[in-house]
């Protein structure tokens, strides 16, 4: 038979407590009757709650969770956003290439190279010199952003849905250059009065110090339409450049897919990895077929009263379209690159599938957030 040894204090202590409130079966029992009446508290209280007309509030282990339905107006809003993201931010970031690449254009005898631009610039100007122009470049290709997604996914819709089922997989590459050439349409107005201010501002120092001051002396002095006298070049530019970054990298991705990994068959980093290599090849093209164009637009906004035709009797057919072209290729390709890892992933973030390529069978009808 075990002896249990107790110290006498605690017995004496002990001893004064009745031993029915410190037994083990006590104690279960009235644990057991409070949590009974606290239970039936939280569901009187509850029932009285709702009867009063008052509200629950969620637990936070259940979100809420809503529902982006594709071609839907939030969905249309979403690529919007997207396009803001991908475009405005991007363009200012490479600010400094474009303030070289502008100068070549106006001023080859003095800006003869990439590196010696670069040397001269910051001899003349300095650091800030390299960020001239930003303010017009980021609000300017935010608004163009937004239009030329936001409403390319809008006539790509609209576009296969007047050509049907069969003719839209069939002509799929036509859908997307009509898509884009209409998107970029509206963003080129967007676009336009930004660039005129960019253009001068970058080029003529002196002129203003950005924005603020940029656009009210180009009214002032030319009137409100000044702000649009390149839109027939810009268009000229912009246009052939959208149609080739989505019609290209659309099937650029096409044929990634369809020759290394199927797109349903990778996870999210490797599809945006896809999507930033489609995108960097695209920019490629989309920088050699839109140089001329770019050339004349840095012309004609840096030269009051210019023509096109002035433009090609002073640069040439072969300077218009070689004139430039190495650094916009390097800036164009990353952009582009760029531009569409960033949309891609905004479209990840908030529930949607990946642009181009086939769409994962999960991901049909609604993308949840």
């Amino acid at each position: 038979m075990a002896l249990s040894v107790v110290d006498s204090s605690t017995s004496n202590n002990l001893s004064l407590i009745p031993s029915f409130l410190y037994s083990s079966s006590y104690s279960n029992l009235k644990l057991n009757h409070i949590n009974s009446a606290a239970a039936d508290g939280m569901v009187y209280n509850q029932k009285k709650t709702a009867a009063s007309g008052g509200f629950l509030v969620a637990a936070p282990s259940e979100p809420r969770k809503k529902k982006i339905e594709l071609y839907s107006p939030t969905f249309y809003a979403a690529c919007t956003t997207g396009g803001i993201l991908c475009c405005g931010p991007t363009h200012m970031a490479v600010t400094p290439l474009d303030v070289v690449k502008c100068n070549m254009q106006i001023d080859p005898a003095k800006y003869k190279s990439i590196s010696s631009g670069f040397g001269l610039m910051l001899k003349e100007q300095g650091v800030r010199g390299f960020f001239r122009g930003w303010a017009p470049t980021l609000l300017g290709y935010s608004a163009q952003g937004a239009c030329k997604y936001g409403f390319y996914e809008y006539f790509k819709k609209y576009y296969a849905d007047i050509a049907g089922p069969e003719y839209a997989a069939k002509y799929k590459t036509l859908i997307y250059l009509a898509g884009s050439a209409s998107a970029e349409v509206i963003a080129g107005v967007a676009l336009c009065p930004f660039e005129a201010v960019k253009v001068r501002v970058q080029t003529q120092p002196g002129f203003a110090r950005g924005l603020s001051d940029g656009l009210p002396k180009i009214v002032k002095s030319e009137g409100a339409l000044g702000l649009y006298k390149g839109l027939v070049p810009l268009w000229g530019r912009q246009i052939p450049y959208t149609m080739m970054k989505f019609a290209s990298f659309e099937n650029i991705v096409e044929l990634i897919y369809k020759y290394s990994v199927p797109k349903d068959q990778c996870s999210q980093s490797q599809q945006l990895g896809v999507s930033f290599a489609g995108g960097y090849i695209a920019g490629i093209l989309c920088a050699v077929i839109s140089h001329p164009a770019d050339n004349l637009v840095s012309f004609l906004n840096n030269a009051k009263g210019a023509t096109v035709g002035d433009a090609v009797k002073s640069m040439g057919l072969l300077g218009l379209c070689t004139r430039g072209l190495p650094l916009r290729i390097v800036m164009v390709g990353t952009l582009t690159g760029t531009q569409w890892g960033v949309y891609d992933s905004f479209k990840v973030f908030v529930g949607l599938p990946t642009t181009g390529g086939v769409t994962p069978p999960a991901i049909t009808e609604l993308a949840e957030v």
